[in-house]
């Protein structure tokens, strides 16, 4: 196996999406974990790599009529070398949240494993399946505030993003209904609506989530609406793309209102890396 087909299998370049989401959490609840707060976004990390691996172990037989290309289907990674990277990958998360942030941390974590993983091998073709994904990506948020109450609005405008790009990506390969590219547009447009009005800790930071929330309404809900309109299979998988990597910019908008502007702006220098880095690797 080599690293560029383990880079495909766990779509490498979005995983710079994931550390966002425990950022905002532990921002809104004031970093419940201290100077282990940085112990959250690699739990992140790892949940997310490995729902990408399970992902492609579940998808095998249909990728290998809709998409042969992917790693599993062509032959370049085994089946079983999937599983076992999604299962590693998930332990070493739910260790490192243990160890790091003790039970509180645990407890939050498991939710989040848990959702992906019933998200790849039960609901995923099901209608359930993008509430399903959303539900993880909010825990995801919820993991980094260690379950505290502060940190439900911003988990819930992740889910909502979460929740319109799942549904939207079903038509990557054939194409989507318009009102798919509408829906998407819809939670989009929610999601920096609840960024732009949360509670800010000074003008300064209401300033700056104001403008992270409207680049990233702008730049994703720009997107989904052109697949709203084309609804093919080509302008969909972009809009996909473009939602995928766009998630970073509503972290930065919900991690910059509570005055963390440094972290905001660490977010936003990853964006550039994940589009760049997509190019040579897929993210969707």
């Amino acid at each position: 196996m080599r690293a560029r087909d383990l880079a495909e299998l766990v779509r490498l370049p979005a995983v710079l999406t994931a550390p966002g989401d425990s950022l905002a959490g532990a921002a809104a609840a004031g970093w419940p974990h201290g100077r282990r707060s940085w112990a959250m976004p690699v739990v992140s990390s790892c949940f997310y790599l490995a729902g990408m691996a399970l992902n492609d172990y579940a998808d095998r037989d249909l990728d290998a009529r809709e998409r042969p290309e992917r790693p599993l289907p062509s032959g370049r990674i085994r089946p079983r070398t999937a599983l076992a990277v999604a299962a590693g990958l998930t332990t070493a998360g739910v260790g490192i949240a243990g160890a790091a942030g003790g039970r509180t941390a645990l407890r939050a974590a498991v939710p989040v494993a848990a959702a992906a993983w019933t998200y790849d091998l039960a609901t995923k073709q099901t209608l359930a399946g993008p509430a399903t994904m959303a539900l993880a990506r909010g825990c995801d948020v919820l993991l980094g505030a260690g379950g505290r109450r502060q940190a439900l609005l911003p988990a819930c405008a992740v889910a909502a993003h979460t929740l319109g790009v799942t549904w939207l990506s079903r038509g990557e390969v054939h194409g989507a209904a318009p009102r798919a590219g509408w829906a998407a547009l819809a939670t989009t447009t929610a999601a920096a609506t609840s960024a732009a009005l949360l509670p800010r800790s000074s003008r300064r930071a209401r300033a700056a989530g104001i403008a992270c929330a409207a680049g990233y309404a702008v730049t994703v809900g720009r997107a989904q609406a052109r697949a709203a309109k084309h609804p093919d299979a080509s302008t969909v998988r972009a809009a996909t793309g473009v939602g995928v990597r766009g998630v970073i910019g509503l972290q930065a908008a919900l991690v910059a209102g509570t005055g963390a502007l440094g972290v905001a702006a660490a977010l936003l220098s990853a964006g550039p890396l994940a589009r760049a880095a997509s190019e040579v690797v897929s993210p969707t």
